[in-house]
């Protein structure tokens, strides 16, 4: 029988050992934490850039974290939901989506840029020496998106081109979802799209420079792309950053230490911080549900569209 006694000499071993019994409480409940995020690039490359967050995690936090790179933005909402995602990367979209569909998580901070905004563009590319300079010239070609849940990739253009006339479903011969920002700029490079729909932080910060960066876009003649290869003919309103988020369940006494894990993250561990944007974003900021009421009002505005349709 578990008495008071029992129960505070319990309590007195795990002082001896340095530890407060709460944080035991919390890791025998959570002996291992999983971090997931959206699929911005390839599985590969964000394995590699976000190995030394989860490592720096796994020190802060006192208990293994382990990485979990999603096949596509719904793995991420759907396990949150479940409760097998405890720690989050999303865009502003997909967490949105996860609130809007009762995922109870609570955002933590949110990425600034070089800019100094937290925030970004949802943008149109076309290739430079295609004949396309507005989004009108796109009458019945081919739009290469990203994912349902990717703001840039499909939410923003589809609100925004909206609001300036133009229906994506109607106005373009063709839309289909590419599965990750860099797969859609592949398929702009490899003619299976006439436009692709993408992020844009700033001119030396878009999902175009860090690929060319990883010598990913290559010309028929297999020489480099540059940013100057791709012309942007569409450029939404401002964005907020997408936020880290973890599960609104779990100990406060956890959800203490994750908050002030990420806080501290850009001065106590700068080369985890800056692999995470190749050492373009400056600072983490703190955010709450209400910064991304904008994002849901989009989503909802989107949805009916789509009940109309």
């Amino acid at each position: 029988m578990i008495t008071r006694r029992t129960l505070a000499a319990a309590a007195a071993a795990l002082a001896l050992l340095g530890l407060p019994a709460a944080a035991q409480d919390w890791k025998a409940q959570y002996p291992e934490l999983t971090l997931g995020v959206i699929p911005a690039e390839n599985a590969s490359g964000t394995a590699d850039r976000w190995a030394p967050l989860t490592a720096y995690l796994t020190k802060s936090l006192g208990v293994p974290v382990k990485l979990r790179v999603a096949s596509d933005y719904a793995a991420v909402i759907e396990g949150q939901r479940a409760g097998n995602i405890q720690i989050a990367w999303y865009g502003p979209a997909s967490f949105a989506r996860a609130v809007m569909t009762g995922v109870k998580i609570e955002p933590i901070v949110n990425q600034k840029h070089e800019t100094g905004a937290s925030g970004y563009y949802s943008v149109v590319y076309v290739l430079a020496s295609s004949p396309y300079k507005t989004v009108e010239d796109l009458k019945g070609k081919n739009l290469a998106l990203v994912d349902p849940n990717s703001t840039s990739g499909n939410q923003a253009p589809r609100f925004f081109l909206k609001r300036a006339g133009y229906d994506v479903e109607k106005f373009f011969g063709k839309t289909f979802y590419a599965g990750s920002h860099e797969n859609a700029v592949l398929a702009l490079t490899q003619g299976t799209a006439d436009a692709a729909a993408n992020l844009w932080n700033s001119e030396t910060d878009t999902m175009v420079t860090r690929m060319a960066a990883k010598g990913m876009l290559k010309k028929p003649d297999g020489t480099p792309m540059q940013q100057s290869d791709f012309r942007v003919v569409f450029k939404s309103d401002f964005l907020p950053e997408g936020p880290f988020a973890m599960l609104a369940s779990l100990p406060d006494d956890l959800k203490a230490k994750i908050r002030d894990a990420f806080v501290a993250l850009p001065k106590a561990d700068k080369a985890a911080f800056d692999r995470l944007s190749d050492g373009k974003d400056q600072d983490l900021t703190p955010v709450t549900l209400k910064d991304y009421q904008p994002i849901i009002d989009m989503l909802r505005f989107n949805d009916e569209q789509r009940r109309k349709s």
